[in-house]
């Protein structure tokens, strides 16, 4: 064999440029298959000078003294295949059909000759244990969600930690009352800045200050009204109050860039958080007897609820117990024995809030917050109310 050496040298790299291939002879013996280059020239592959190559032919060979199986669409399996010739020929029937807690093709790898095209899963990859895939997430469910598809309730009451605190506070608002309005203000200035922070806490937006601070705002300004214009004109500051702060909640949402359902969802919790607020001011409007008679009415009911009883029982026990706390403190003020009616009044509302902080699996933080404060702003319109037509 002999080589030939190249003529010339390049003295450039020309990526274009067809490279010069050595002329060389192999010796008596030619190549099993043809020998396939490619060239470059610009943006494309020349393959003009390759011979075409023929595909295997991979097609079934036609069937030979047989029937065919046509299976069903939808099923898995190709329409039209042979069976093989050891299998004999049977009609399809629904029996073949997968359940319909199966996957049509789970199972292991597959078989034409078989309804739904797999093997029989000690063929396959038997015991895998796999689901099918998924190529989407599963969103995060909320912990109501979660207790309600797991048939639990989202209703869960505060225990008795959070009840001896609202017991607190009310046997606070039942002494200040007694001393007088201005001594008042403390508690009730305490028990409405809870009540703006567990309401939104309650509907899930934390940290929401500037909600909270408004609401509380609202709260502070209604107390300041009333002190100003007095109890003849309690209704007046209440409701005078609550719609400025209603009209001033309205203006700061609309210039808030949040998308809509945001705005509504934010507009309606710091109106009513300011509502409740400026509400349990109604604790300042009432007579001090209906007060005094009314929060102690409150504690005794809300310790009574925080027993380990059924529902029913313990709601009627809680009335009870209001009850006989106007009864008994009624007979130390000028009411006497009509603070019954006040108490179990004042006793129906504070279960009310009592409840309502219950709602939706609410958190420990939800417990000390709105679950202390909700039942003592709640029976703030009692008190107010049946102590002006009882006394």
């Amino acid at each position: 064999m002999s080589n030939q050496p190249y003529e010339g040298r390049r003295e450039g790299f020309d990526p274009y440029q067809q490279p010069q291939q050595p002329q060389h002879q192999e010796p008596q013996q030619q190549p099993e298959w043809p020998q396939h280059t490619q060239q470059w020239e610009g943006r494309t592959w020349e393959t003009q000078a390759q011979p075409p190559v023929a595909a295997p032919d991979t097609s079934y060979p036609p069937p030979q003294g047989y029937q065919t199986y046509g299976e069903p669409q939808g099923y898995g399996g190709a329409v039209g295949v042979p069976l093989p010739p050891e299998a004999p020929a049977q009609p399809w029937t629904p029996g073949h059909a997968p359940d319909a807690g199966e996957a049509p093709d789970a199972g292991g790898p597959a078989d034409p000759s078989r309804p739904g095209g797999t093997l029989p899963e000690s063929v396959g990859d038997a015991g895998a244990g796999y689901g099918p895939a998924t190529v989407i997430g599963q969103s995060r469910i909320t912990d109501a969600q979660r207790a309600r598809a797991e048939g639990r309730s989202p209703i869960i009451e505060p225990g008795m930690q959070p009840a001896a605190l609202t017991a607190l506070l009310a046997l606070l608002l039942s002494g200040a009352a007694a001393i007088g309005e201005y001594a008042l203000v403390v508690p009730l200035v305490l028990l409405q800045a809870v009540t703006a922070a567990g309401w939104f806490r309650l509907n899930g937006m934390w940290p929401a200050r500037q909600g909270i601070a408004l609401a509380f705002l609202g709260a502070v300004t209604a107390d300041v009204a009333l002190l100003a214009a007095g109890r003849e004109n309690a209704p007046a500051a209440i409701l005078g109050t609550l719609g400025v702060w209603v009209l001033l909640t309205l203006v700061l949402q609309l210039r808030s860039h949040a998308d809509p359902d945001t705005r509504m969802y934010g507009l309606m919790a710091t109106v009513v958080s300011a509502a409740l607020s400026i509400i349990a001011a109604g604790h300042l409007a009432a007579e001090p007897d209906a007060v005094t008679v009314g929060a102690a009415a409150v504690a005794v009911a809300i310790l009574a609820r925080a027993l380990p009883l059924p529902t029913a029982a313990s709601a009627v026990v809680a009335l009870l117990a209001a009850a006989g706390a106007g009864i008994a403190v009624g007979g130390m003020t000028d009411l006497g024995t009509r603070g019954a009616f006040l108490g179990l009044g004042a006793g129906a509302c504070a279960l009310i809030g009592h409840r309502v902080a219950s709602y939706d699996y609410p958190s420990r933080f939800v417990h000390f917050t709105a679950g202390v404060a909700l039942p003592l702003a709640a029976a703030a319109p009692a008190v107010y109310l049946l102590g002006r037509t009882l006394g």
